[in-house]
């Protein structure tokens, strides 16, 4: 780890690091290559009209997501909500969960995920899976 990165306090819009993933365009603010971080990761996740994460889990982490724009079609477990501005998902560690956009505009959302150095894998894809394969049809 640099020093810069082991001193760093504050994340600017030129340090966090974007990646595009097949479910969004992923802008990392605090991961082990950005800050120290000890015990947190979080993602802003930019998920365009029709995208989605599908359900998966995270067998060594539990999430929030808190939503910034859009709505999102938001899975815990086999419970559904329409998710707006302001307002967020607690996802315990291993709970199957995915995100949906099936609406007109951007969504936009934090993920948080603790524990940062957690054991792999970091996620598993269930989504072709029963139940879950079929749930939204």
């Amino acid at each position: 780890m640099s020093d810069e990165i082991a001193s760093r306090r504050f994340v600017t819009a030129a340090e966090k690091v974007d990646f595009l993933s097949p479910w969004t365009l992923e802008e990392w603010l605090c991961r082990g290559d950005i800050v120290k971080n000890e015990h947190l990761l979080m993602v802003r996740a930019n998920m365009e009209p029709g995208k989605d994460h599908p359900f998966h889990t995270h067998p060594t982490r539990e999430e929030m997501i808190y939503i910034i724009s859009g709505r999102a079609e938001q899975w815990v477990g086999k419970e559904k909500r329409i998710l707006g501005p302001g307002e967020m998902a607690f996802i315990p560690m291993g709970e199957v969960h995915g995100t949906y956009n099936p609406f007109n505009e951007r969504l936009v959302f934090l993920a948080i995920l603790s524990p940062a150095n957690a054991a792999d894998p970091a996620i598993v894809d269930v989504s072709e899976q029963e139940p879950w394969k079929s749930l939204r049809q």
